[in-house]
């Protein structure tokens, strides 16, 4: 035997008001959690950017940008990204 409960337009409503609290929240700390990224992979970088992999290399050669290499994978400081335009 299946039980039934029935859902009120007071209900339904209250569920909207939490699903709007929610997201406010959610795009409240979604910034601060993108600010607080230190490290960004390659492509990251590459896309920010909009340039080629052998571009970047070519920064990496210039000494422009000094990544960490972990794994065969290079990370960069956001901050020496950023510098790169001032």
């Amino acid at each position: 035997m299946t039980k039934i409960e029935l859902i009120t337009k007071e209900d339904l409503e209250e569920l909207r008001l939490q699903l709007l609290e929610d997201l406010q929240e959610l795009l409240k700390l979604k910034p601060k959690e993108k600010d607080q990224r230190d490290w960004v992979k390659s492509d990251e970088v590459r896309r920010m950017l909009k340039i080629s992999p052998g571009s970047l290399q070519n920064l990496r050669i210039r000494g422009l940008l000094n990544p960490k290499k972990i794994g065969g994978s290079y990370y960069y400081q956001s901050k020496e990204i950023e510098n790169l335009f001032k």
